[in-house]
């Protein structure tokens, strides 16, 4: 298996296990598939933006899923603070491309001196939680029933990982 960034021709790829998750897995909360129009916007947006996405792939270059992290709320006091997400196809889930792509997002999230990484898991997906749990991340909060998918309520577990022990960057005042 090999770790590479995602190009434009990985989007199709990107998309079919996005809208596999959205129809299938309580991992993406929402009914709207996305179109190809939508993930090329996704992946301009992280581009742009300077945040990582990575694509796992078989020794014969089949797909085996993604990752990528970005901003986990709008306001400038969270710009150390990255969210990530995680998807493997069917297939591959449980031979280890989850793990490999969680360990990447972790390193370059280092790599790039954010503070804090989130991942904020369907409260049943039990083998998420134990994957973050393997690479440091703790359970750091549980909402109940703040959304809800194919006719139930779902809880969401949040788990973090202190990446570094930078100090708070300095006090100023800006506009937001």
């Amino acid at each position: 298996m090999k770790l590479r960034r995602a190009t434009r021709s990985d989007l199709p790829a990107i998309l079919d296990l996005h809208n596999d998750a959205v129809k299938t897995l309580a991992a993406i909360w929402t009914d709207k598939l996305d179109t190809l129009q939508d993930r090329e916007d996704w992946f301009e947006s992280r581009m742009k933006d300077g945040f990582p996405v990575i694509v796992a792939e078989a020794g014969n270059g089949e797909f085996l899923g993604y990752g990528s992290y970005g901003p986990f709320r709008e306001k400038s006091g969270y710009d150390k603070t990255m969210e990530h997400s995680v998807y493997i196809t069917p297939d591959a889930r449980g031979q280890g491309a989850g793990s490999a792509l969680l360990e990447e997002l972790v390193r370059l999230a280092r790599e790039d001196r954010y503070h804090v990484l989130v991942g904020a898991i369907d409260s049943e997906n039990k083998g998420s939680i134990r994957l973050h749990e393997r690479f440091g991340f703790k359970v750091t909060g549980e909402l109940p029933q703040v959304g809800f998918k194919f006719g139930r309520w779902l809880d969401l577990t949040l788990m973090t990982l202190i990446l570094n022990s930078d100090q708070a960057p300095a006090a100023h005042m800006h506009d937001d």
